[in-house]
């Protein structure tokens, strides 16, 4: 099974050599990995450029957004399942993809997603926490939960077939694209009870009030569009983080 990944970046200097030899060392023989850079105008194309042949696509030109260049990697991919790995983010280990097409093949499922490893941005052996997905099901949409979005895997047929990214949000289009997939059109689910991507968090916070009220507001029109969940939902996918970060207050609203 061809599996496609594809890292959108800009001036990501610091960090995506680590996403790319993630990725370029994994040991599943059919994987296309596709790069989309939105015009960087630091060492960024360099360190692309550096490996190679290993990347299979990539392309880099101004864009209209994150969901924008999501949109233009799902256009390049060829693969029968596509999925994403952050310009800051690293693969847990080098059998996350081959593990990833054995359950697409053995459980015919529609998608797969699996754990997360938040990382210090610096010391990335440092473990801040672990998100522990769990079994999906509509009930747990409809209280405020989902798959962590850097380990949601799906056939490429269905991004044809429901929709890309709705460039229209400008933060919450994942969580618009999760519950089209599962909550609208049930797509069916299956949980890699590993690990699947470490996250590095830290740095600049852009966590003002003005943008968690924008977030809330998206969030909330992605409920509706897809018609899962309400205010309830809302307040629960807000809370929810608590859990995983209750010793780091700071990064709450991710």
């Amino acid at each position: 099974m061809k599996v496609s990944v594809i890292t959108i970046s800009y001036n990501s200097e610091n960090f995506i050599a680590d996403a790319i030899q993630s990725v370029l060392s994994q040991t599943h023989p059919d994987l296309e990995y596709i790069i989309v850079d939105g015009n960087s105008q630091d060492h960024t194309l360099n360190i692309i450029k550096s490996f190679g042949a290993g990347i299979s696509k990539w392309v880099s030109e101004p864009d209209k957004g994150l969901y924008d260049a999501l949109n233009k990697g799902i256009s390049m991919a060829t693969g029968e399942v596509v999925g994403f790995l952050h310009s800051d983010d690293f693969f847990a280990n080098n059998r996350v993809i081959e593990k990833v097409s054995e359950l697409f093949e053995n459980s015919r499922t529609d998608s797969v997603y699996g754990d997360v490893q938040y990382v210090d941005q610096t010391d990335t052996g440092k473990i801040l926490t672990n998100r522990k997905s769990g079994q999906f099901s509509l009930l747990k949409l409809k209280l405020g939960w989902l798959p962590p979005h850097p380990t949601f895997y799906v056939k490429r047929e269905l991004y044809s077939k429901y929709g890309n990214f709705d460039t229209t949000f400008n933060i919450s289009a994942d969580y618009d694209s999760m519950l089209r997939f599962l909550g609208k059109y049930k797509i069916s689910a299956v949980y890699s009870r590993e690990v699947m991507v470490k996250m590095r968090v830290g740095g600049v916070s852009n966590r003002t009030m003005k943008n968690i009220s924008k977030k809330w507001q998206e969030d909330y029109r992605a409920m509706k569009n897809n018609d899962v969940g309400n205010l309830i939902t809302l307040f629960l996918k807000t809370m929810r983080p608590i859990a995983h970060f209750y010793k780091s207050p700071r990064y709450l609203f991710e």
